[in-house]
C-alpha cells in the first residue's frame, strides 16, 4: 500500500474537516489553512495528474526542489499516493516540480513542472514554451484517487526508502517528537529530503496532528513565534529554537 493511502486515510475517516496544515508566508504576510480533506483533494488531483499525463507508475522518479508549503505538501502526497519515487535531482526524473522562478532547476527531467507556491495555488505567468503549470495542470483533475496499479510496500517512495520502510520511519520520529493525535504543531524546518520531509511533514501526518509551518521568517522571531504560539495554540514546536 502506497505512503499516502497509509498515512492520509486514517486522518480522513477521522475528521476530514479537521486543520491538517496551517502555513505562514512570514515575508508576504499570507495565512492559508487547509482542512485534511482539502489537502487530500490536491494530492488525489497530483496523483491523478501524474498517471493520467507521465504515465506514472510505482517506481518512477519525480523531482520534488521545493520548499515547505502547502503545495508542497499535495505534490508529495499526490506522487506517493500512485507510487512514485520522489528524489532531489532532476536529472532522469519523468518530471522535476520546482519554483517558478527557479525553473533551471528543473534541467535534465523529461518534464518541467513550475509551482507558484502562492497562498491561494494561483498560476504561475509568462512560463516558456515547455514548462507546465502545476496549478493549471492538476486543478482540472478529479479530487479522488484509485490508483490503477497496486503500489507494492516495497516501491522506492524517497530517496533510497521503500514505501513500507518511509511509514514506519514517519511513526518513529512522530514517537520520539512527541507528537500525538491533538497536537498542533509548530514548525519552521526546512523540507529537505528526507529529513526536513520526515521530520516536518510526514511525522505530523503520520500522528495524525495538524502542522503549523512559518517561512519566511525574519531574523527576530522572538515576539513573532509568541505571537504564532498564542493565535494557533500549538503544543509541539520543531526548528523554532
Amino acid at each position: 500500500m502506497s505512503v499516502t493511502q497509509t498515512l492520509l486515510a486514517p486522518m480522513l475517516a477521522s475528521g476530514a474537516s479537521r486543520p491538517l496544515i496551517t502555513h505562514y508566508d512570514e515575508a508576504a504576510g499570507g495565512r492559508v489553512e487547509l482542512s485534511r480533506a482539502t489537502l487530500g483533494n490536491w494530492a488525489a488531483k497530483t496523483a491523478n495528474w501524474l498517471t493520467e499525463e507521465l504515465d506514472a507508475e510505482p517506481g518512477t522518479p519525480v523531482a520534488v526542489r521545493l520548499p515547505a508549503h502547502w503545495q508542497t505538501a499535495g505534490i508529495l502526497l499526490g506522487a506517493w499516493w500512485c507510487g512514485a519515487r520522489v528524489v532531489d535531482s532532476a536529472a532522469g526524473a519523468e518530471a522535476a516540480f520546482v519554483p517558478g522562478d527557479r525553473i533551471s532547476e528543473a534541467e535534465g527531467a523529461d518534464t518541467a513542472v513550475a509551482v507558484g507556491l502562492d497562498a491561494l495555488g494561483g498560476s504561475v505567468p509568462g512560463l516558456e514554451d515547455g514548462v507546465l503549470d502545476f496549478a493549471s495542470e492538476v486543478r482540472i483533475r478529479g479530487d479522488e484517487f484509485s490508483p490503477m496499479i497496486p503500489v507494492p510496500g516495497d516501491t522506492p517512495a524517497l530517496l533510497d526508502r521503500t514505501a513500507d520502510e518511509l511509514v514506519e520511519a514517519a511513526r518513529n520520529r512522530a514517537e520520539s517528537l512527541g507528537i500525538g493525535k491533538q497536537d498542533r504543531v509548530l514548525s519552521a524546518l526546512d523540507w529537505t529530503l528526507p529529513d526536513g520531509v520526515l521530520d516536518g511533514l510526514l511525522a505530523v501526518v503520520a500522528a495524525q496532528a495538524s502542522l503549523v509551518q512559518l517561512t519566511g521568517l525574519p531574523a527576530e522571531t522572538s515576539q513573532l513565534l509568541d505571537k504564532r504560539r498564542g493565535d494557533e495554540r500549538t503544543t509541539v514546536e520543531l526548528g523554532t529554537g
